[in-house]
């Protein structure tokens, strides 16, 4: 086991122990913050431990002399990018260094009362950022349950997924300018539809406006240019994960996505959770990727890291405007987990190389909606309606077959196995606002 994931490490600060906290020592995922209050300028790395933040861009400089150098070029940034740009070598020592300061034995921060008072910032205080500057972005198809539910619902029943489908993880590059962290509200997005009692198509806000529930990794150092991903190296270029809901205008895909896939209906937001979770913390979660015996072989390039699925329990809460008004707390609409993905990250990289694509650091690859087996466990609410025809009641009596202007939707995330730490995606939200105009 990883030293750093040894499930009898435990913190000085009492709220990062607690079993139900999604930021144990065990965990330490990384992300960008400012000081609530202060300039907007004044980025740094933190770390999220129990109900604080530690900020390393000052402890980092006080207790690293011997490689105070690292601290400026490192920590004192906007995005975690230049860490991402160092590799392995690095993350791994700065994770070694940040568990054992953190430590229950270790006096070096716990008992430097000034420097705590200035290094551990209340999370309440801590205003967070879009972890990285995202350069590319790729989104995958890659939940057999959820490729077959859409397959029934647009196409043959009888043979629901397309023929490529088992051989490739099928994905399409997606628009990396807007992807948002999470608490960015959502405007619903405007479009061309062609609704099916329509002569012409009309141009409007968007009337099927959905949530997609997926898990998305970021890589570090890549590979040069024609020079693919050997899919059993593939971990190495994975610094770490975080939840995504990549927003979808349904209306509007169904009209322009023939022949060329998603354009307008995808390309207005894809939000993400605030902290990096590194894949050295999800190590001991990891399992088989599932394939059952009448599944076809796989082309050598991706035959290979069967054993980098995660073990992650997924849900999605919905909250309508008036659930708000009238204090009652969102509710779960669907759970699942992550484990049951046909391709797993590292087959999914070494697809996108196999070209000779290059990959580079703060890249984003989502794994595409995640769903399950059962109706409760579906990923989107295309899925969970069936295309509007089992519509959604909620608390105050609402019916939801797709989401309305004022819905919040929240996804959070977190390891499955109660004997070990919980280590916790943290959550990515996002809250519906009315069209532009409308």
């Amino acid at each position: 086991m990883i030293e750093t994931n040894d499930p009898g490490l435990r913190c000085w600060l009492d709220d990062a122990n607690d079993s139900a906290c999604d930021f144990p020592i065990q965990n330490l995922p990384l992300g960008v913050f400012t000081l609530r209050g202060q300039s907007p300028g004044a980025h740094r790395i933190g770390v999220a431990i129990g109900q604080h933040v530690l900020d390393l861009s000052i402890v980092w400089p006080e207790l690293c002399p011997d490689l105070a150098d690292l601290g400026p070029a490192l920590f004192a940034q906007h995005s975690l990018n230049p860490l991402l740009n160092r590799g392995r070598k690095t993350w791994t020592l700065v994770r070694h260094r940040i568990s054992r300061w953190l430590r229950e034995s270790s006096p070096a921060l716990r008992d430097n009362p000034d420097l705590r008072s200035r290094c551990l910032v209340p999370m309440d205080q801590a205003v967070m950022h879009l972890p990285v500057e995202v350069g590319d972005y790729t989104d995958f198809y890659s939940s057999k349950e959820h490729a077959t539910n859409v397959g029934m619902m647009f196409r043959d029943p009888a043979n629901a997924l397309l023929p490529n489908w088992k051989h490739l993880p099928v994905g399409y590059h997606g628009r990396s300018s807007s992807i948002v962290v999470s608490g960015t509200d959502i405007h619903r997005p405007c479009g061309q539809t062609n609704p099916e009692d329509a002569p012409t198509p009309t141009f409007g806000p968007c009337r099927l406006l959905d949530f997609e529930l997926e898990v998305g990794f970021i890589t570090g150092p890549g590979n040069a240019l024609g020079r693919p991903i050997d899919v059993n190296q593939a971990h190495e270029h994975i610094f770490g994960l975080v939840l995504v809901n990549d927003w979808s205008a349904r209306d509007i895909q169904k009209w322009e996505y023939v022949p060329l896939g998603p354009f307008t209906a995808k390309n207005f937001a894809t939000s993400i959770s605030p902290w990096v979770v590194p894949i050295e913390a999800l190590d001991p979660y990891r399992v088989r990727t599932p394939r059952g015996p009448d599944d076809p072989p796989v082309q050598k390039y991706l035959d290979g890291a069967w054993d980098w699925n995660f073990d992650l329990n997924l849900e999605v809460r919905l909250q309508s405007a008036k659930m708000r008004e009238q204090g009652i707390a969102p509710v779960p609409v669907t759970r699942n987990n992550f484990s049951l993905m046909y391709w797993n990250m590292c087959q999914q990289l070494a697809h996108q190389t196999i070209t000779g694509c290059n990959v580079r650091p703060g890249d984003l690859y989502a794994s595409g909606t995640v769903s399950g087996p059962t109706p409760d466990s579906r990923g989107s609410m295309l899925e969970i309606c069936w295309k509007g025809t089992q519509p959604l009641t909620l608390p105050t009596g609402e019916q939801r077959r797709f989401l309305a202007d004022g819905d919040t939707v929240i996804m959070t995330g977190h390891s499955a196995r109660p004997d070990l730490p919980r280590i916790g995606l943290g959550e990515v939200r996002g809250t519906i606002l009315r069209a532009p105009g409308a």
